[in-house]
């Protein structure tokens, strides 16, 4: 006798996508609605709409590019991984840079793999991590190793981040509630540590690493 459940078709894989490029978002649903067995339930254009949309739309994976507008796609990992544990995060990057790799394994993320791989790839690397696999494309990790550790520390980090838009010491010594003297001393070890001649060079060498 044949067991009625077994007719039953097996649930889709839910997935939320948050990209702020609308084209590519749409591009990535399409493929990803192609596999049978995974779904796109909800999309996102800005980081800081990522936990809304997963409280909104129960989801199994996220899938977040890295550089929206409101937050990071690594900060959205790290509020997703507090408030949904079981949640399967994957980050997607168009910049490969080894720094990121770190952060987001740093967030919780299962997976990272950057979004000009093929579109099996990344359905391959969904299943993947819902089996409890962590999935780093290749060509990162080794990067990674062979970059070594972030030398910054995270208030030199954030020193080095509100100087990015030409901030004087003394309007980041506002920003931070942090002394001039004490923001000179961040900014002068930042520009060391990064191997930089100023402060500018500093901001671009940490950024192009993935630090910041």
């Amino acid at each position: 006798m044949t067991d009625p459940c077994d007719d039953q078709p097996t649930r889709k894989v839910r997935l939320l996508l948050a990209e702020d490029q609308s084209m590519v978002r749409e591009a990535l649903a399409a493929l990803l609605g192609l596999e049978p067995d995974l779904e796109v339930v909800a999309q996102a254009a800005r980081g800081d709409e990522v936990v809304a949309a997963a409280r909104e739309q129960p989801v199994d994976v996220a899938l977040l590019d890295i550089e929206m507008p409101g937050i990071s796609g690594l900060d959205a990992a790290a509020l997703l991984r507090a408030e949904f544990p079981k949640l399967k995060v994957v980050i997607l990057t168009t910049f490969g840079r080894p720094g990121y790799l770190r952060r987001a394994m740093e967030c919780g993320a299962d997976a990272f793999l950057v979004k000009d791989a093929p579109a099996a790839q990344l359905a391959d690397a969904v299943r993947r991590v819902l089996r409890g696999e962590r999935v780093i494309d290749p060509a990162l990790a080794a990067a990674a190793l062979a970059d070594g550790a972030n030398p910054l520390t995270d208030r030199e980090c954030d020193v080095l981040r509100a100087a990015a838009d030409g901030s004087t010491n003394a309007e980041i010594a506002a920003a931070l509630q942090l002394s001039q003297g004490t923001v000179r001393n961040y900014l002068s070890t930042a520009i060391q540590k990064t191997g930089a001649r100023n402060r500018a060079e500093a901001v671009r060498t940490a950024g192009d690493k993935g630090w910041l």
